[in-house]
């Protein structure tokens, strides 16, 4: 956003300086408050999912849309379309119709991505459920929303998917596929196995062959009633402030936000962008950020195995020339780490994306052209067509710049609701339209945003706010450090204490005292940490910061 200095003091442009223009990275320091816009040359887009894939086909039909090297699955745009328009109309003849629910339940593999799609071409709404999720929290999903189908392989690694179903709805058994009566989960009509034939249930191939010329006849006439207000996707929340909910997200929401995250990403001037994905589909990360863009973009993606697997993250980026890679930090430390990571030849990789914010789910984003510091200090700037402010937790004022604060998001991406859940609903979306992430973060002159913790993290010691996050990143800043999570565990005199529990590079020693002496002066004002080293804790699939999960009775050291 470029403006004379003359200009710059001009009151009478205040409003106007709220305003970041961001097709390219800010350069000119123009927000005076915690309040940022982010204006664009490039209009919002008015496309379903199925329209933008078919736009793609059109342009790149032969060009590669997916790799799953494990399954040895390869699928050209073209082929990729004419499987998704013979599952949508597959599920129309088995008897879903426009706003019923499917559960998509599993790892990553084509099927995932493929009902993706034939779910939004027939408007039916996809739920994407954990694949690590037990009989209780499965339960718990499919019948908050109502699902009418599941689809699931048998099994993967310990996880016994049609086991799981059968014990909680035991009248599969005895049912005709497609006609399942459930007392638990009463919306239940049929299950789809990807990999086997069960009693009960469908086999994926009975979909596939069900699509007659009747029922394709129906999703042709079905595309002009399709609305892209309408929703498209609900995606559970973690559950560690309650029973999960059902982020419901709309066609508007995602195919937008992979729009402008592709953008910045320069995917609409990168000729050949091939994207390792060893992200989890049922997140937006890789179903947005992965399927959603190779639809609006034409990229292609390659999944290395079905669950997380390092060194076949490697060897995918070697083999098929990977122009782009996405992880979570815990999967860029474990490749790292790979013993072998030298006989790879990584050539081809041009870049990579860390896991993303919230809504749809990207608000802020760093550009490619952006220095290191910004790079590794702060989560980006502004998006297209979003507001962002930073606002005092207790009172809502917006904060001056550099402040601490919530952070609350407005725009395109924000949700359209939690499935089912006025109550809910309204606790995390104002009237005005502003979601109030959780999040606690600091914004700059120019809107790139630092994230500090979220607010429920957030440990009060002796009645001083501790932010677990900045305490990490110092931590992570010791040589013998792979891994740190910071905890409040109770303690009776000061309220909360602050733990750090840490994982050494493998082959490392070290004492608490030595980490100790590493913060002291440091980190703030805080004098006291009790520090617990770990030796075989993984970070990767669960989280240790949930408030008073550790007891301060037993002083760990």
């Amino acid at each position: 956003f470029y403006l004379p200095n003359f200009l710059v003091s001009d009151p009478h442009l205040h409003l106007l300086l709220l305003l970041i223009h961001v097709d390219r990275p800010p350069i000119v320091p123009s927000l005076t408050t915690s309040y940022a816009h982010g204006t664009s040359s490039m209009s919002l887009l008015g496309d379903t999912v199925g329209g933008a894939l078919l736009k793609s086909v059109e342009r790149w039909p032969d060009k590669e849309a997916l790799v799953f090297l494990e399954d040895g699955v390869r699928k050209t745009f073209a082929e990729f379309l004419k499987d998704v328009d013979q599952a949508a109309a597959g599920l129309l003849a088995l008897g879903l119709r426009k706003g019923d629910r499917l559960g998509m339940w599993g790892p990553n593999t084509y099927e995932w991505v493929l009902f993706q799609f034939a779910t939004a071409k027939a408007g039916i709404i996809l739920v994407s459920v954990n694949p690590a999720y037990q009989l209780q929290e499965v339960e718990f999903a499919l019948r908050k929303v109502g699902c009418k189908a599941v689809v699931c392989p048998t099994e993967f690694r310990t996880q016994k998917y049609c086991d799981m179903l059968r014990k909680i709805c035991p009248e599969i058994e005895s049912s005709t596929p497609g006609a399942i009566k459930s007392a638990r989960l009463p919306e239940l009509r049929s299950v789809i196995v990807l990999d086997s034939r069960q009693p009960g249930m469908f086999h994926f191939e009975d979909v596939m062959q069900a699509a007659s010329s009747q029922f394709t006849q129906q999703l042709q006439e079905l595309q002009k009633k399709i609305s892209f207000d309408e929703p498209i996707n609900i995606q559970f929340t973690s559950g560690t402030t309650g029973a999960p909910k059902g982020a419901t997200l709309s066609h508007h929401n995602i195919i937008n936000n992979a729009c402008f995250v592709g953008r910045r990403m320069g995917y609409d001037w990168r000729l050949n962008t091939r994207i390792c994905l060893p992200v989890p589909l049922y997140h937006c990360f890789g179903s947005v950020g992965g399927g959603i863009i190779m639809a609006v973009y034409g990229c292609t993606l390659v999944f290395p195995s079905a669950g997380y697997n390092g060194k076949s993250n490697l060897a995918a980026l070697e083999s098929e020339r990977c122009t782009f890679i996405y992880g979570t930090p815990t999967m860029y430390v474990d490749m790292l780490a790979q013993p072998d990571l030298a006989k790879y030849d990584l050539s081809s990789l041009e870049g990579g994306e860390k896991n993303m914010q919230k809504n749809s789910p990207v608000t802020f984003l760093a550009s490619p052209l952006d220095n290191m510091e910004r790079k590794c200090e702060t989560v980006g700037y502004i998006m297209e067509h979003l507001e962002a402010k930073i606002v005092d937790p207790t009172t809502g004022e917006v904060l001056p710049l550099g402040m601490k604060g919530e952070i609350m998001v407005r725009g395109y991406c924000v949700m359209l609701e939690y499935w089912g859940d006025p109550c809910k609903t309204s606790e995390c979306i104002t009237k005005d339209g502003w979601y109030k992430t959780g999040d606690i973060g600091s914004m700059d002159a120019y809107s790139y945003l630092k994230i500090d913790g979220r607010s429920k993290d957030m440990i009060i010691r002796g009645g001083e706010n501790v932010y677990p996050a900045e305490i990490e990143q110092f931590l992570h800043t010791h040589p013998k450090v792979k891994e740190a999570q910071v905890v409040g565990v109770e303690d009776v005199r000061m309220g909360e204490e602050v733990c750090a529990c840490i994982k050494l590079v493998d082959g490392q020693e070290s004492s608490p005292e030595e980490i100790k002496a590493f913060c002291k002066g440091q980190v703030g004002s805080l004098s006291a940490f009790c520090f617990l080293l770990l030796s075989d804790l993984s970070f990767q699939d669960s989280s240790l910061r949930s408030k008073h999960q550790l007891s301060s009775g037993s002083r760990l050291s």
